[in-house]
């Protein structure tokens, strides 16, 4: 099978993605600040840590939920009428378990206020803010924040991605050997498969990382840090703003059947130009062995 090149999405009007791009930087550099300052510091009442039935690495602070309700505050006066989705609260902006945009819907926003909660916590320095603007066709803008290494990463639609204002651009003569390709864990631990996909990548001489924040993930690759990032389930304000950066970046975007897309469901592959097809047999070879193995379904 041939890795086929994802189709271009329609262009969106140039004065609404300025604006979502102005607004969007302005957040998450107002992000990076707090939590800088408040990472590893919260007091018990500021932590909710998981319930007892449910995922155990689903962590809630107060500064994921204030940072969300800035967030939206922020998009309510900048952008009336357009919902916004995030993974602290339901659309609208209440407590409770978040729910999907409506097909109808042209523009949306996803937020994760706080992208690698479990290390924010514990005060590991590799979490995010990240931020993006959809429409039916995937991500129109897309903003990360590396608050500890001082980083904002941006993208539009058709205007690339920058690094602190500076382009980025992933090239074809990336080494798909010796490499680093990330991946991380479901709600409740290493996807079916995992260890079946780490063996896999080792025999082909590289290694598999899991760092606790898919957004953070996925931007290695469009930095050209990672060769890929295979994330095997996800919601979508984990990735959406990434992805904008690794399209615009010229990464290469799949879902877990192997076809083009800019906003897969229900798995999906990243990675640098050249590096697709290999990734992509390690993760497919892990996904069949399991179902031959009879421990996953089709």
């Amino acid at each position: 099978m041939t890795v086929s090149p994802s189709q271009p999405a329609p262009a969106v009007e140039l004065g609404l993605v300025s604006r979502a791009l102005e607004v969007a930087g302005r957040l998450a550099n107002e992000a990076a600040d707090v939590i800088t300052a408040t990472a590893g510091r919260g007091t018990q009442s500021d932590i909710t840590p998981p319930d007892r039935d449910e995922s155990p690495f689903d962590w809630v602070t107060d500064t994921g939920r204030t940072l969300e309700r800035h967030t939206r505050r922020v998009l309510a006066d900048e952008f009336p009428g357009i919902p916004v989705f995030g993974e602290e609260f339901d659309s609208a902006g209440k407590v409770g378990v978040p729910v999907q945009p409506s097909a109808g819907t042209r523009f949306r926003w996803a937020v994760d206020p706080v992208d690698g909660t479990a290390n924010y916590v514990a005060g590991m320095p590799w979490c995010a803010y990240s931020l993006a603007m959809l429409d039916e066709h995937g991500p129109v803008v897309g903003v990360v924040a590396d608050p500890y290494r001082a980083r904002i990463y941006a993208a539009a639609r058709d205007r690339g991605m920058r690094a602190n204002g500076s382009p980025v651009r992933l090239t074809d003569d990336k080494e798909a050997r010796a490499g680093i390709v990330c991946t991380e864990f479901t709600k409740t631990g290493p996807w079916r498969g995992t260890d079946r996909f780490i063996a896999n990548a080792a025999a082909d001489h590289v290694s598999v990382r899991v760092l606790g924040s898919p957004a953070l993930a996925i931007t290695q690759v469009a930095l050209g840090h990672a060769m890929a990032a295979v994330l095997h389930s996800y919601e979508e304000w984990d990735v959406a703003g990434a992805l904008a950066l690794a399209l615009e970046a010229g990464a290469t975007v799949l879902d877990s059947t192997g076809a083009p897309s800019r906003l897969p469901r229900g798995g999906l592959l990243v990675a640098v130009p050249g590096a697709a097809q290999r990734a992509l047999d390690w993760w497919q070879r892990a996904r069949q062995e399991e179902i031959s193995h009879g421990r996953v379904e089709q």
